[in-house]
């Protein structure tokens, strides 16, 4: 965990995706300290440089650590935002504990409910399987990224590479262990977000990526279901990729700090 020091303003935990890493978040936090807001960044368990247990790679327990880390803290109200999976997590914190939060923030996630597009398991599993990368040459991966994101600054490329263990010899791994990784999946595979939204009490924001392709209609419906039966839900859409924190991160945090 690492924390920036803000004011008294809203304090903001900081939530990476799946197979991501706490790194990512860096210039989000860094922009919210200078608003005033201090905010904390978070490796999830299996993830950077935290543990990796065996077990609790479900919603139910990755929530109770995001709560023992608030509790360390000793933040009583803050903000959750979370990327992808993380803004999905966000989501459920705040169903269970819907007096603890002051808000909830989902960054191209927390809306999420990738079982409309997989019905079953297997199929989700077949598409979103992560690519087996132990052993690969650090320097090759680090070439596929930049190739997939031509518009990322040196600095998105190094902490999206902080997502893997770097071995002698210039090898990578990810952190996050493959059979932990497809725990994590299928809990977010079972997640509803679309039932959870509407009834929680705490305001919503969910930043969706205008990034052209096939989840982009995807996302449109679930922003208009939500702007029909989630009063406290806003949408807010911003032309980028997946990666909205890593690729636009200043303009993310003044949206996160003129919205809380």
């Amino acid at each position: 965990m690492t924390t920036w020091d803000g004011a008294a303003e809203v304090p903001f935990l900081l939530v990476h995706g799946l197979s991501s890493n706490a790194r990512t978040w860096e210039r989000v936090a860094g922009r919210l300290a200078e608003l005033g807001h201090p905010a904390a960044t978070v490796d999830l368990r299996g993830h950077g440089r935290s543990d990796q247990p065996d077990g609790g790679y479900d919603f139910a327990t990755l929530c109770t650590d995001l709560l023992a880390v608030l509790d360390a803290l000793g933040w009583e109200s803050p903000v959750v935002a979370g990327q992808s999976t993380g803004g999905n997590l966000a989501v459920e914190l705040a169903a269970r504990v819907p007096r603890r939060l002051a808000g909830v923030a989902g960054v191209d996630g927390g809306a999420l409910e990738v079982s409309r597009r997989w019905p079953e398991w297997e199929g989700c599993l077949a598409a979103l399987a992560p690519p087996r990368l132990e052993g690969s040459a650090a320097r090759l991966v680090e070439d596929r990224i930049r190739a997939a994101h031509p518009g990322w600054s040196d600095w998105a490329v190094e902490v999206t590479m902080a997502n893997f263990e770097h071995l002698p010899e210039g090898a990578i791994r990810p952190w996050l262990r493959f059979e932990h990784h497809v725990r994590i999946l299928r809990s977010l595979w079972e997640h509803r977000p679309s039932q959870l939204i509407p009834g929680l009490a705490v305001p919503v924001l969910l930043v969706m990526a205008d990034s052209g392709d096939g989840w982009t209609d995807h996302k449109r419906v679930m922003a208009d279901e939500l702007g029909a039966s989630a009063p406290k839900a806003r949408v807010e859409w911003m032309a980028g990729d997946h990666d909205l924190h890593v690729q636009h991160p200043l303009q993310l945090a003044d949206l996160l700090h003129r919205s809380f």
